[in-house]
């Protein structure tokens, strides 16, 4: 089939959540129920499950130090030129993950994780469900 060609968008996010307002969910646009045994509509895997680091603890604790150090350079790498409250965000995760994570992810970017846990009051996306 056809492809887009115009600029799609430009260099806007494109991707929900963000901390930018865009792309919010709009509810009015939303599928209606399905029934089935009962009703089946969006499922929220946040009202149930808020254990969102013991699997990516688990492997990090199984990894060398020689993979833990690749780790951090290809991820201060992958985060290259994005703003810095993003990096912080992504340190505070990696850091509640794990702490050696989280600080070898701020040593990798050339920042650190009491930064980046500071930082967390003055975070965009602070109100949003999707920001731990």
């Amino acid at each position: 089939g056809l492809m887009r060609v115009d600029d799609n968008y430009g260099g806007r996010p494109h991707y929900t959540p963000n901390s930018f307002e865009q792309w919010q969910e709009q509810p009015q646009y939303a599928e209606p129920p399905l029934k089935i045994d009962g009703y089946a509509e969006h499922y929220d895997f946040r009202e149930d499950d808020n254990d969102y680091f013991s699997q990516p603890r688990a492997l990090f604790n199984l990894m060398n130090d020689e993979q833990k150090q690749a780790l951090f350079d290809n991820t201060a790498r992958a985060m290259g030129d994005a703003l810095d409250f993003i990096k912080y965000r992504h340190i505070r995760n990696c850091h509640w993950c794990e702490p050696a994570y989280g600080e070898g992810v701020a040593k990798a970017l050339g920042l650190s994780v009491e930064d980046a846990m500071a930082a967390r009051d003055s975070d965009p996306a602070r109100d949003l469900p999707s920001c731990l």
